[in-house]
């Protein structure tokens, strides 16, 4: 069954470049692990919460945009083994300079419940 690894982040507005290209250069790394799939979202219509709200979750500051990302797997297995060899992978080295706070980052695996398209 499929599996979903899933984040979300705050980016200064002006490292969006930076961004994308470590997008791309990380992309290389996992569809090499067994990633099927990688969506990378800049917020465009993200609002602030009274109680909970995405910009809440990863502490936006002023300057700042969330994204919203996430990675298609097989399988939970792949995901796990894949994770594992990335950190191991010496490409990723090339990238260890990430151009957001990694500290507000959140993640988390997934299993899809339903997914519909038209």
């Amino acid at each position: 069954m499929a599996y979903v690894s899933g984040f979300l982040l705050a980016v200064p507005e002006d490292k969006k470049q930076e961004y994308l290209d470590m997008a791309k250069a990380a992309w290389e790394i996992f569809k090499d692990h067994g990633c099927l799939a990688m969506q990378e979202n800049w917020g465009e219509n993200v609002p602030d919460g009274k109680v909970t709200s995405f910009p809440m979750a990863v502490q936006k500051k002023e300057g700042e945009v969330v994204v919203f990302s996430w990675m298609e797997w097989p399988d939970k297995d792949t995901a796990d083994k894949g994770f594992e060899a990335m950190m191991q992978d010496p490409r990723m080295e090339k990238i260890q300079v990430m151009p957001f706070d990694g500290m507000r980052m959140m993640w988390g695996g997934f299993e899809p419940l339903i997914r519909m398209e038209a």
